[in-house]
């Protein structure tokens, strides 16, 4: 405790701290989202401020208070809705969000706001296709996606990033429709790549892991397609 108080003390007295806001905000925008700018965070009040500014990034969360608060949205599809190209979306950590055949059609960073990907939740409930449709560049980090009948992530264009993330199709008697990662985007669309990375991620259950024609990276990744029997380790560098 005494650590930290110490560290808030000294960037408080130091130069960085002379700047104004719109110059500290203009410095935390080239930070990576996770970890970094997510750490500015923890300095002190006027970081923690500017760190979770909309104009960095958007928030799902649940409302607080009774006005609403810019840039924090009470679901992901109305963040999804309401972001802007290029946007990073940060999804509170401690509940389960549902997530029912979300396209999205422009390049976004979906991260999830735990420490760990089991701390930030999002369900997809039977009778959807998917979670999250992507048609569009994106990435994902840091969640967990559950699926009880369907595909956690449908891939249908652009490059889609997967990382640090876990991916589970519940165990049903129709396991042989669900796919955690299902992709129908060719390698070549219109002159654009298109394809799949997905890296240190565990992906649980569903008649195949991933199901792909097109390009498909894998690094460090766990496939588990029988929760109770088998296990298989993946260190795949392309496919």
């Amino acid at each position: 405790m005494a650590k930290k108080k110490w560290a808030a003390e000294a960037t408080v007295n130091s130069p960085i701290s002379m700047l104004d806001d719109g110059c500290l905000m203009h410095i935390f925008s080239f930070l990576s989202p996770i970890p970094d700018r997510y750490n500015t965070a923890l300095v002190c009040h006027r970081w923690l401020f500017l760190a979770c500014h909309p104009r960095l990034w958007l928030r799902v969360e649940r409302p607080i208070k009774t006005t609403a608060e810019p840039g924090v949205f009470p679901t992901l599809e109305a963040a999804i809705s309401a972001a802007r190209p290029g946007d990073t979306i940060l999804i509170a950590a401690g509940s389960t969000h549902i997530a029912s055949s979300i396209q999205i059609k422009k390049t976004l960073c979906l991260i999830g706001a735990g420490m760990n990907p089991d701390d930030t939740v999002l369900t997809c409930p039977r009778g959807a296709d998917s979670a999250l449709e992507f048609l569009s560049t994106c990435k994902i980090a840091n969640l967990t996606i559950r699926a009880e009948l369907g595909c956690c992530l449908l891939h249908r264009g652009g490059r889609l990033t997967i990382e640090g993330c876990v991916l589970q199709c519940e165990d049903n008697p129709l396991d042989y429709l669900s796919c955690p990662i299902r992709s129908t985007a060719t390698n070549l669309v219109k002159g654009q790549l298109h394809g799949v990375t997905v890296a240190r991620t565990r992906i649980e259950g569903g008649a195949k892991a991933v199901c792909t024609s097109g390009a498909l990276v894998l690094q460090h990744v766990r496939a588990i397609y029988s929760r109770t029997s088998v296990f298989f380790w993946f260190e795949v560098g392309e496919k």
